[in-house]
Order: C-alpha cells, then structure tokens, then sequence
C-alpha cells in the first residue's frame, strides 16, 4: 500500500526549511544554533548511561580532533571574516583583528583566574581560580562550562555577522558559513560531553547523575549565542571586533585545555593525527559551505 501524500519526501520541503531558517531573525538562528550545539553535547554524554568506560586512545583522538576544529574555526569562520569585514571599508582589517584576539584571550584568562574549576585528570588539588570547599565534580563542571562560553559567542556573532553582511552587502560573512561553525562546534563538543561524564562516572557517580553533569556543562551556549548574536546587531562596530574576540577566546581554549588534555596519556601521535584531522575537517567545511 503506498505511503500517504503527506509521509513523501520531497526536494522542495528541504527548500522550503532553508528559507524558513532564513527568514528567522539572527538571535532565534543563534538560540537554534546554541541549541544544536548543546545537543550533540548531551549525546556524548548520554553514551556514559550504555558504558562506563571509553578507549583512553579513541578519547584522546577525540580531544585533539575537537582542538583541531576549533582552530580552524577561530581562522576561517571568525577572524578571516572580521579581517574581511574591515578591508571592506577600506580599513586595515588586521587592527581590530588583533585586538579582539588579544581581548578574548585576556577574558578567558581572568575568568580562568577568578572562577573556581578543575582541568580534566587534574587531582582536586589543581582547582584553578579562588579557593574554594566545592566538590571536584562541581569544579569538573565549571571548566568546561567555562570554555563552552566562547562557543556559544562564537556561534551567536557568526550568525549576527551574517545578517550584517546581508543587509549591508559587506563580504566575509555568510549565513552558510555561520551554519558550517556551528556544524563544527557540534562535532567537537561530542568529545566534550563524553570527557566530563566518563570521568565522573568512573569516580562512582550515578550514570544519570553523570550524564547530567555532562549536558549541563553546554546549557550555557544558547544562552551565549543569543547574547552575541543580540550584541553586534545592536552595537554593530563591534562586529569585527566580536567576530575576533570569539576568535580568542576559542584558541585560549584549545592552547590551554582541549591540547595538554589531548597529549596527557601514552597516545600523543594519536591525538596530534586527531587535531589535524579536525582542521582539515572544519577547514572543508567552512570553505565547501561559506
């Protein structure tokens, strides 16, 4: 018997969904992004509920693949961009470029400084920021959620940039290549959620508890892809700057967790392989898609 009129796919209905995302405005494609992001985070997480144990070679692959996207992420979808964005104008592109890198950096190393957290396989002792009596589990979290902050700025901007190089007719900036950063974003917090619950499942929390913990460290990327989003399409000189600011933001990361994580272990060539991987995997994307 054939299937209803209604079940039939057609090329058309896929058309039909790209021009709904595109008539959103950018802060819903942000929320949608972020969203998206946070997903893949939490499906990582959910394998902690089938297993207790991942392949410490397979997990370190995954660590140096997630470093090697958002490298290549923080070139092509945001500083390229911001670069872009300026030269448009007849400007120098690279000053604010530079600028914006060196203040994200700065801002993740404040926070590191301030914000009570502890780096993945670091003892309880490690905790970096303020002295605090929380739990480990607690400071395991609030690392990564720390580091997820710029992901979700990044995503956010990058879909803000593309309605302002719409509308302005500037280039360095596509809808396209907003969808391609987060598309990459997503593929490198798969690692991420499985790198947070593991652990915790190891040291004897509930495989729930677990996965909780894992997911609850990208809730905070909708929340920031609004808020970048929000931020340069109200204030939009800020743009190149903001696109650069994520920029930084994500290469502190990569330089100061995702890489020492990565080459901890006995598997080093495994995971430097991985990060090359993941840059030649964003680099495609961004410039198949963008």
């Amino acid at each position: 018997m054939p299937a209803p009129q209604a079940q039939i796919w057609r090329p058309g209905k896929g058309l039909r969904m790209v021009e709904w995302f595109q008539e959103l405005s950018p802060a819903v494609q942000a929320l949608l992004g972020g969203g998206f992001t946070w997903f893949i985070t939490a499906l990582g997480a959910s394998l902690v509920v089938v297993t207790g144990r991942m392949s410490a070679p397979l997990l370190d692959a995954m660590l140096g693949f997630a470093a090697g996207v958002m490298l290549a992420a923080s070139v092509w979808s945001l500083i390229l961009p911001a670069i872009e964005l300026v030269e448009s104008a007849g400007r120098p592109g690279w000053i604010p470029a530079a600028i914006g890198i060196l203040l994200g950096a700065a801002f993740l190393r404040l926070a590191d400084f301030l914000l009570p957290h502890l780096h993945l396989g670091g003892a309880k002792e490690e905790a970096e920021g303020v002295q605090t009596a929380w739990r480990r589990t607690t400071l395991l979290v609030l690392a990564i959620t720390l580091h997820n902050v710029p992901e979700g700025l990044a995503v956010g901007v990058a879909f803000g940039a593309a309605a302002e190089g719409i509308a302005t007719g500037a280039g360095g900036a596509t809808l396209a290549s907003a969808i391609a950063l987060t598309i990459g974003i997503a593929l490198q917090n798969l690692p991420e959620g499985i790198a947070v619950a593991m652990p915790l499942r190891r040291e004897g929390v509930r495989p729930l508890i677990a996965f909780w913990y894992g997911q609850l460290s990208a809730a905070v990327e909708p929340i920031a892809a609004v808020i970048g989003a929000t931020a340069v399409l109200v204030i939009q000189p800020i743009l190149p700057y903001a696109l650069a600011f994520a920029a930084g933001a994500m290469i502190f990361v990569v330089v100061e967790e995702l890489i020492p994580e990565s080459q901890r272990g006995r598997h080093t060539d495994l995971a430097t392989s991985g990060t090359i991987t993941g840059f030649i995997v964003m680099m495609i994307l961004d410039v198949a898609l963008g």
